[in-house]
């Protein structure tokens, strides 16, 4: 009988550490990340089923949009306004992009990649901090969609003695030019209109103007363009739209009170073709309904010098 307990002591002593050496192998490699933002730059963000990842940017979240709400989950709190949570709710492999936006205007472009729970050691980003270098404003020497800032370019008092101006470029000149004097709408709650384009080497400027038509404050998000149109697939229609890389942008604010408006311009490089059913669309949203922007169709080819609208 005590050969038997000797027996069986001796077996749960060599199991006991095999086991806790077996479950320490299977703890995730966990990292936390400094990353300097580059708006060119897509960050890959690893996540796993049971843990969670946290992403911190510099500024106070607008909205969080996810690519694959099936298989991710992301959530935001007022309480910590910097802090955005992303979870993979699929045991199986995934991956899916995310989109930050700040209050600023600046965006944060995610790639979430999840390995289920086939693989033990892969690593997982328990934090990201989003930092900068020197900025968060965005420099020329990188253009994107986002713009560091807004800048009033409204005409001035002339019973003022403003200081000597700086030479305008020709984006800027374009929008005190041609500011909308009789624009033709376009949505409801927030008001779109497109002015005249102009176009030199493949480059195009699109003056327009937003309006507030609601009982409420409103952010507007920074402006976009995209090619969208229809394909056929077998028997049925799909619609698709691509972006079309913005270079720069001015408008003279983007919160806007009850009944208040904006102008500004949009410059980007125009594709050199498209097909008969695309059209080239100018695409502004609010802050609250990222998902729903109001979309103003652009002339393709900008009209000549002298020519009409």
């Amino acid at each position: 009988m005590n050969k038997c307990l000797s027996l069986v002591h001796l077996i749960t002593i060599c199991f006991v550490p095999f086991h806790i050496a077996s479950a320490q192998t299977e703890l995730p490699q966990a990292r936390i990340v400094n990353l300097n933002i580059d708006p060119e730059q897509v960050v890959v963000l690893h996540v796993r089923p049971g843990y969670v990842s946290s992403v911190r940017v510099l500024e106070e979240v607008s909205s969080v949009v996810l690519g694959d709400p099936g298989a991710f989950k992301a959530e935001h709190s007022e309480a910590e306004p910097q802090l955005v949570f992303f979870k993979a709710t699929s045991t199986k492999p995934a991956q899916t992009n995310a989109l930050i936006t700040t209050k600023g205007g600046h965006e944060v472009s995610l790639s979430l990649v999840s390995q289920g729970k086939s693989d033990h050691s892969e690593v997982i980003d328990y934090v990201l901090n989003c930092e900068r270098p020197h900025s968060f404003l965005i420099t020329s020497a990188h253009p994107s969609f986002v713009v560091g800032d807004t800048k009033n370019i409204a005409p001035e008092d002339p019973t003022s003695n403003p200081p000597p101006e700086k030479p305008a470029n020709q984006e800027q000149q374009l929008l005190k030019v041609q500011r909308l004097e009789n624009p033709h709408w376009e949505g409801k709650q927030l008001r779109v209109a497109v002015g005249q384009t102009t176009e030199k080497e493949q480059q195009m400027a699109v003056p327009f103007a937003v309006l507030n038509a609601s009982a409420r404050t409103m952010e507007v998000l920074p402006p976009q363009i995209q090619l969208a149109g229809t394909s056929r697939d077998k028997h049925r229609k799909a619609i698709k739209a691509e972006p079309v890389a913005i270079k720069d942008y001015w408008m003279t604010t983007r919160r806007l009170a009850p009944g208040a408006r904006a102008d500004g311009v949009v410059v980007f490089e125009r594709p050199s073709f498209k097909e008969s059913s695309e059209r080239l669309l100018l695409a502004v949203a609010q802050a609250e309904e990222v998902d729903r922007p109001v979309l103003v169709p652009i002339a393709f080819v900008a009209p000549v010098a002298g020519g009409a609208k």
